[in-house]
């Protein structure tokens, strides 16, 4: 599955044997991977992957050849893992080369990112089935699919892509995806759709939180910052277009489960159900295998998992999730400092 939905990279043995040399360079330092200490050093370090990757990293983010990014070949050695965690609040006690490449990569693309509200503030996501999670919309759910969506469809600042990197998924369970060119031409053409005629509310994983941080005390009137605005988000949402920039070839932003039409709104009604319609027609579905690592294109690709039955035994799928922007900037006034990475 290539063309304009996978993009592969394919990692020979040199690139494989110097991106794990640097990783473990890096590794090395000493520094947990939510220190911005070690954010900061990743920014320079990510110029010292081999050539080869970088430039197909850069063609990928520059030219915008296919919907998903696929890195393939980095080494992961299971029984060094450790169990599958129980809970993303699990805590790696020290930080894996595999993290650190995986990082790297993100930064070739762009800066990742935390969410004060989501995972506690943390940058890397631990996914992995949490017991009671099981029928949620949420990543740590396993016996519901989790249905199809933008990543944080609903938020302005929503990242440019979405990085996973596999280290366990011993049941081939699915990620779901769907790329803006999947979708059918005389729909994705509706001007109706590059209209402010839909509302966009947040899902669970932002609303469960408190903003909070490792590493970082957030002050009290940006905390509270944080939670009304995305309280405002829920229950006050602004109309928005569910497509945007070049008409010919849009960028999308959509949420099977939590995008509708403005109340009353018929024609906006017809519009998303036609476009909700062709995007569930044209999902496609790959097992990520340990050491692969997936960037997504938030822009023009919706993503989602199959369900699976969990084991909670220390076996589950696992996975390594980075949020990613191309514009720190644009979030400055929801950020402690201009180098911070946290948007609380």
């Amino acid at each position: 599955m290539r063309g304009p939905h996978l993009y592969v990279v394919e990692l020979d043995t040199d690139e494989r044997a110097a991106a794990v040399a640097l990783a473990a360079q890096l590794a090395d330092r000493d520094e947990d991977i939510e220190e911005p200490a070690f954010q900061d050093a990743a920014e320079t370090y990510a110029q010292e992957l081999p050539r080869t990757l970088r430039a197909r990293l850069n063609h990928f983010r520059l030219h915008e050849p296919a919907c998903v990014c696929l890195v393939r070949g980095y080494p992961v050695d299971d029984a060094a893992l450790g169990p599958t965690p129980a809970h993303w609040r699990e805590r790696p006690l020290t930080t894996s080369t595999g993290d650190v490449f995986f990082f790297l990569c993100a930064s070739l693309l762009g800066s990742p990112i935390a969410w004060s509200t989501k995972q506690s503030g943390h940058i890397m996501h631990t996914i992995t089935p949490i017991p009671g999670d099981e029928a949620e919309q949420l990543a740590s759910s396993s016996e519901t699919p989790l249905t199809w969506h933008t990543e944080d469809a609903f938020h302005p600042l929503r990242a440019d892509y979405l990085g996973l990197m596999c280290l366990r998924n011993p049941d081939s369970v699915e990620t779901t995806f769907a790329c803006i060119h999947d979708v059918d031409p005389a729909v994705r053409q509706d001007p109706l759709l590059f209209e402010p005629r839909f509302l966009i509310v947040p899902d669970g994983s932002h609303l469960s939180g408190r903003p909070e941080a490792p590493h970082t005390e957030i002050p009290a009137d940006l905390q509270a910052r944080a939670r009304h605005r995305i309280a405002r988000m829920l229950t006050d949402p602004q109309p928005v277009p569910l497509l945007f920039g070049d008409p010919s070839s849009p960028y999308l932003r959509l949420d099977q489960h939590y995008t509708s039409a403005v109340d009353g709104d018929k024609a906006a009604t017809r519009a998303l159900g036609a476009l909700l319609s062709s995007v569930d027609g044209g999902l496609r579905r790959y097992a990520l295998a340990p050491g692969e690592v997936c960037f997504i294109d938030n822009y023009k690709v919706v993503h989602g998992r199959s369900a699976f039955r969990a084991r909670y035994d220390g076996t589950d799928r696992w996975l390594r999730r980075l949020n990613i922007t191309r514009d720190l900037r644009k979030s400055r006034d929801l950020r402690l400092a201009p180098g911070s990475r946290l948007v609380v």
